[in-house]
């Protein structure tokens, strides 16, 4: 009945709709990361461009605040990197950390990068590194039973904030 309490939880995620209502095959028509540059920065959810690179939010993040650094260039490994490309990727990456830490407190970070499909890449063709802000509670059991992640903040209001702290 409408309006009546129940013992259910509810994690409002509505940046999943994106996912949801597009399914997998938009990613796969166009990529994703080639994309987010020529859109404004709110709507390609950028924090930061650089000359060779630049910084996005995960659209599907494991926590609030995951970070994607990608090159601009369509290059699939690390390898096809140039070293101009790899050095402003681990600036970036850096400076994200610390944008991060100063927004969200986290304790600490995954850093990696996935490359192939058969190493779990979800956009294998783009080459992209992944900042993951962890927290001491930010284990619970919803991963593992529900397959549910709790996250507390609106994409929007997450690239707003690290955009803001980022070092100039």
């Amino acid at each position: 009945m409408a309006g009546v309490p129940d013992e259910f939880q509810r994690l409002w995620t509505p940046h999943r709709m994106v996912y949801i209502q597009a399914g997998a095959q938009a990613m796969r028509d166009e990529c994703p990361f080639c994309a987010a540059p020529e859109k404004a920065d709110e709507e390609g959810l950028i924090v930061r461009r650089g000359r060779t690179a630049y910084v996005l939010l995960n659209l599907f993040p494991y926590n609030s605040g995951h970070l994607l650094v990608c090159p601009y260039r369509h290059v699939a490994t690390y390898d096809q990197a140039t070293p101009e490309e790899t050095a402003e990727i681990a600036a970036l990456t850096q400076q994200g950390m610390r944008a991060l830490r100063q927004v969200s407190r986290c304790d600490g970070f995954n850093i990696g990068m996935n490359q192939g499909q058969i190493a779990g890449a979800g956009v294998d063709e783009h080459l992209h590194q992944h900042i993951v802000p962890r927290w001491a509670s930010d284990s619970n059991f919803f991963p593992i039973i529900a397959k549910t992640k709790a996250l507390p903040q609106l994409l929007g209001d997450v690239r707003e904030a690290v955009a803001s702290a980022w070092e100039h």
